[in-house]
């Protein structure tokens, strides 16, 4: 009996690591996960940088479809760089790497934000949808994790094999408790080891982390976990993910998660170039005493004739009605957009305009518009404030939006672009009585701390407008198969006849300036004086399986 009830399991094991979906689970830019569940429900947080609100928490049933329901703050006010002043940034800086964990009935966030001032961030919510609010903020911690043990006792697992102890408030650190390195690196891990995620399982603490060995010909990046029955060690180590998936390299850094039933899984992502970093999902079986990830083979699982997952609950088209979940304030009004969207750095809500107090923009100014204001005078889109974002999805995705321009002033620009550290932008550019339509290649010239230098910028294509055309329509296309990495730009005078204007413009994940995904923008700016405005009609996504 027992030699056929394991012959029935082995049968049985291809079964339960077949995948029943398409990898990448999230094919958009959705790095640094870090999940829990609570009861039904799969909750996870991610990294979104320099974009306000930050920290977005998302919610899945089953671990593929996710949809957004918060995010932790609505803005960083830790000096000017937060702001876009005094030409200086955080691209590429932020929120990083944040942990998500369910303790006592409450939801609570670590992450820390690179560069000065160099504290972190601890928050908590009853509820994932929140309301979020601050707790503390102790000192920065490398891609920490956040671990409330058995005893009562809460540590930060970070850097490579760092431990330190929290007091049981979150107050702070403990100055009198555990500090330490709990491992060294083998030699087999001669360089970077992070993106730290612990669990306790059954006893015993399992710390996963990617391996980034660009020095070891042949390896591609990869999952270790290091184990120990002892919060301070020793601990062994031992690879749990080791393969390439289609044409990118190798998948690490994420997590692991339980199910009600008792099963696991991980959720890792991959670099996919200008799309950026991308979910995958895949088994997570216990293999003496091991997570061991992949299938039965230890690779990705996939199944292409699976469609992608639905994007509908982290990006989507918006008609600017105030319909729908929405977030944040705008002065002492909801802000009414819809949790797709995201400013980049933080947004301006008021404005001077003549000794009058205005809003920067608006939704109930002009009902069913979205109304964007100059806000500040600057030189290049790089700098502009209250640019609007969201994500660009894979395999394709077009993103159309629809602007009056009939209050657009002398030196005004705006549009959209596919917005990346290089990047199109296909926009209305008035200049003294002339209005253009013109696609610029736009390129960040970006300086030691994150200081804005300017932007190369070059025109690529320019047509005329007449002065009684108040409406355009600009649509932005991107084509993240493997090998393109290209954005196309058209544009249309009545939203039915479409003309292409320029050519294929590349986008590429660039670590060194914005470390992020391609996304949508859609921006207004002065490059002279304030005072003129755009009114955003609506904004209509169209994704592609191909």
């Amino acid at each position: 009996m027992k030699s056929l009830l394991f012959s029935l399991t082995l049968l049985m094991l291809p079964l339960l690591c077949a995948a029943q979906y398409r990898n990448p689970i999230i094919n958009a830019d959705v790095p640094d996960m870090s999940v829990c569940r609570v009861g039904d429900y799969y909750y996870m947080v991610s990294t979104t940088m320099h974009l306000m609100p930050g920290a977005p928490i998302m919610r899945s049933a089953d671990m593929q479809r996710w949809e957004t329901v918060s995010y932790v703050f609505d803005r960083i006010d830790d000096g000017a760089r937060y702001d876009l002043l005094d030409n200086r940034s955080v691209y590429g800086q932020g929120q990083w790497a944040t942990s998500l964990r369910y303790h006592n009935g409450r939801f609570y966030v670590w992450f820390g934000c690179n560069g000065a001032p160099g504290r972190g961030f601890i928050f908590t919510a009853e509820r994932a949808e929140g309301p979020w609010t601050l707790v503390s903020r102790p000192p920065h911690h490398h891609d920490a994790s956040l671990l409330f043990d058995d005893d009562g006792r809460v540590f930060l697992f970070y850097g490579t094999g760092q431990l330190s102890e929290l007091q049981p408030d979150l107050s702070d650190v403990k100055p009198d408790g555990l500090h330490m390195q709990i491992f060294e690196r083998d030699a087999d891990e001669p360089e970077l080891l992070e993106g730290s995620s612990v669990v306790k399982h059954e006893g015993r603490y399992y710390l996963c982390m990617i391996s980034m060995a660009w020095s070891v010909p042949g390896r591609v990046r990869r999952e270790v976990c290091y184990r120990a029955d002892n919060i301070c060690g020793p601990y062994e180590k031992r690879v749990i993910l080791e393969t390439p998936f289609e044409s990118y390299g190798g998948v690490g850094q994420g997590c692991i998660v339980d199910s009600k039933d008792g099963e696991w899984y991980g959720l890792i992502f991959q670099d996919r170039g200008g799309i950026g970093r991308v979910p995958c999902l895949m088994p997570c079986r216990w293999i003496d005493g091991w997570p061991i990830l992949g299938d039965e083979e230890g690779r990705v699982p996939t199944d292409y004739s699976q469609a992608f997952t639905t994007m509908e609950g982290i990006v989507g088209s918006d008609e600017f009605d105030g319909n729908g979940r929405t977030y944040g304030y705008a002065g002492d009004k909801p802000s009414q957009l819809k949790l797709y969207w995201q400013w980049n750095h933080n947004p301006i809500d008021t404005i001077d305009i003549n000794g009058e107090r205005r809003a920067a923009w608006s939704m109930t100014e002009r009902p069913g518009y979205l109304r964007l204001r100059t806000s500040r005078v600057v030189s290049n889109i790089f700098q502009a404030p209250n640019t609007l974002t969201q994500r660009m999805t894979g395999p394709a995705s077009s993103g159309t939006v629809c602007l009056d321009i009939s209050n657009m002033r002398d030196g005004d620009r705006a549009g959209i672009s596919g917005y990346q550290s290089d990047c199109g932008a296909l926009q209305v550019q008035q200049d003294g009585e002339q209005r253009r339509i013109v696609l610029s290649m736009e390129r960040l010239q970006m300086g030691s701390d994150r200081v804005i230098k300017g932007s190369a910028r070059e025109e690529i294509a320019a047509v005329a407008l007449s002065n009684d055309q108040d409406k355009v329509w600009l649509r932005v296309h991107g084509d993240f198969n493997p090998g393109k990495d290209l954005t196309c730009y058209a544009y249309s005078l009545d939203g039915e006849n479409w003309t292409a204007i320029g050519g294929d413009i590349p986008v590429a994940f660039d670590w060194q300036r914005m470390f992020m995904g391609t996304k949508f923008a859609v921006f207004c700016y002065a490059t002279k004086a304030l005072g003129g405005w755009v009114d955003v009609d609506s904004f209509q996504i169209l994704t592609s399986s191909r």
